[in-house]
C-alpha cells in the first residue's frame, strides 16, 4: 500500500475513533515531518521539534476540518507549512525557498489517481463491508489471505472462498456496466 493511502487510512479510522490508529499516524507524522522542518531550518533543531510538536497538535486540534474524500498528505503538509511561516514571521526573516524545494508540498498522485481510487470505491461499494475489507486486504493493500483474515476475524479459508466470491462478483458488475 503506498504512502498516502496508508496515511489517510489511519487518519479516517482515527477520525472513527481508533485511539490505536490516531497514535500511529500520528508516529508516522512525526517521522515525515522531523526531516521536512529539518531542511528548512539547519542548525536549529530545537526549533525543529517545537514546530513538529506545533504541527501535530494543530493536526490533531484541526482534525475536524479535514474533507475524506481529499488527500490527506496535502491537507498535513499545508499545515505543517504555514506552521513554518508562522516561525518565520516570529523570527522576523524572511527567507527564499527555491521551487525545486515546494515537491513535498505537491500531492504525489495525479488526477488520474486520484479518479482511479474513486472509481475503485464505486465498485467496491457494491461488496458488504468484511467482503470489501478483505478484497482491499488482499487485492489492494497486499496482505496474504492469512493475515486479511486474522484481520478481519475469520478463518484463512473463509477469507479464501469470500475473496473469489467478491471478485466474481466485481467481474460480473463490471462487466454488466459496459
Amino acid at each position: 500500500m503506498d504512502r498516502e493511502a496508508e496515511l489517510k487510512r489511519l487518519m479516517l479510522r482515527g477520525l472513527d475513533g481508533d485511539p490505536v490508529a490516531w497514535r500511529a499516524l500520528l508516529t508516522e507524522l512525526r517521522g515525515a515531518l522531523t526531516p521536512f522542518f529539518r531542511r528548512r531550518l539547519t542548525g536549529l533543531e530545537a526549533d525543529v521539534e517545537d514546530l513538529v510538536q506545533d504541527c501535530l497538535i494543530a493536526i490533531h486540534a484541526k482534525r475536524a476540518t479535514y474533507d475524506r474524500s481529499l488527500a490527506f498528505t496535502a491537507w498535513a503538509y499545508a499545515i505543517a507549512r504555514y506552521k513554518l511561516i508562522d516561525h518565520y514571521r516570529r523570527q522576523g526573516r524572511r527567507v527564499h525557498v527555491p521551487l525545486e524545494d515546494a515537491e513535498v508540498l505537491l500531492a504525489e498522485h495525479s488526477v488520474e489517481d486520484g479518479v482511479v481510487r474513486r472509481d475503485l470505491a464505486k465498485v467496491l461499494s457494491i461488496l458488504p463491508l468484511r467482503q470489501r475489507r478483505l478484497i482491499e486486504d488482499v487485492r489492494i493493500g497486499g496482505y496474504s489471505l492469512a493475515e486479511a483474515a486474522a484481520r478481519n476475524g475469520c478463518t484463512e479459508g473463509a477469507a479464501k472462498v469470500s475473496v473469489h466470491r467478491s471478485m466474481k462478483a466485481l467481474a460480473a458488475s463490471v462487466s454488466h456496466e459496459n
